[in-house]
């Protein structure tokens, strides 16, 4: 007799690729609709599921886990960050984790290297008055930005995301420097025309522009505090394409309007969707809606990647995306 098919419970809608893959290899439930799940929603999927397929807008915590039924086996996030989940908590209670690295970085990239560029050149503000027919022509000083060729990137977290960073600016004619946990090897410095600081401090005091491209974790919340942001030149700008978290958002807020730090582009905020709206009433600052992995290549890549990962697991095998404690 054919073997049981695994039951899978998706919690929001995904590329219709992605969906159609899915329900032809597992006994599938899809999301009908594009909204978040609510928590006695996820609970239910806890419950029922053999494997769960969440995504970054669904907290999976220590309560919610403490309620998962028996027969959950695994957690397969659609996408690379695994903050929104206890990881602890599910191996506790012999749950997998797998999630979808990779597939995002040059998606990633591109957008901190357009947030670098929309900034330093205003391109918002320009959009703005062509949107409400308010320009009145030409002007020798009309909007004037500066030219980001020759300034100072500063990179804080040079995995793979910040390398791909590195290599579009260094095209744009920008001085790459970075800030890392680790060191990269001599040869990844000398191709990427890198130059490394090992503090922080010193980093963002000499920079032009600050990239934030590291992950969340409990010892990057902060990690531009206010503090750390004061060092900031006031000529300089500043670009989260990360996670919210590393930047106090209350203090950068307070700093832009003083005239401190010049100007930011952000993708990701600090308490998700609620933006702080002094924020958003500032010509110098461009926000966006957590645009930096919408691109639908890198969603049907990472589609594929949750099902690579719950098919290996079906097979006996370990999810070759697995997440475990220790690499958090």
């Amino acid at each position: 007799m054919p073997r049981e098919r695994l039951s899978v419970v998706v919690t929001r809608r995904l590329p219709e690729a992605v969906e159609t893959r899915l329900s032809e290899l597992f006994d599938v439930t899809l999301r009908d609709d594009d909204t978040p799940m609510s928590r006695s929603e996820l609970v239910e999927a806890l419950q029922t599921a053999d494997v769960l397929v969440p995504t970054v807008t669904d907290e999976i915590d220590a309560r919610v886990l403490g309620q998962a039924g028996p027969q959950l086996r695994l957690i397969a996030s659609y996408g690379a960050g695994v903050d929104h989940i206890d990881v602890q908590t599910a191996r506790q209670r012999g749950v997998l984790v797998s999630n979808t690295p990779g597939v995002l970085t040059d998606d990633t990239a591109d957008m901190a290297m357009g947030l670098i560029l929309a900034v330093t050149r205003r391109i918002p503000e320009g959009l703005a008055l062509m949107q409400k027919g308010e320009w009145e022509g030409w002007a020798p000083t009309a909007l004037l930005g500066g030219r980001v060729s020759g300034r100072r990137l500063g990179i804080l977290g040079m995995g793979r995301i910040g390398q791909a960073v590195a290599r579009r600016a260094a095209a744009f004619g920008m001085q790459i420097h970075y800030h890392n946990r680790k060191r990269l090897r001599p040869e990844v410095e000398r191709d990427l025309e890198a130059t490394y600081w090992e503090s922080l401090d010193q980093m963002v005091a000499r920079m032009d522009v600050v990239s934030i491209n590291c992950p969340s974790t409990p010892s990057t919340f902060h990690l531009m505090n206010a503090r750390r942001l004061k060092l900031m030149k006031p000529s300089a700008v500043i670009v989260n394409t990360s996670r919210g978290e590393v930047i106090d958002e209350n203090a950068l807020t307070r700093m832009i309007r003083a005239g401190d730090i010049a100007g930011a582009g952000l993708d990701v905020y600090e308490h998700g969707t609620q933006v702080n709206p002094r924020l958003r009433e500032l010509p110098n600052v461009v926000l966006l809606p957590h645009m930096g992995s919408a691109t639908l290549e890198g969603r049907i890549e990472m589609g594929e990647k949750v099902i690579i990962n719950i098919k290996t697991y079906e097979d006996g095998h370990r999810p070759p995306d697995q997440v475990v404690p220790a690499m958090l």
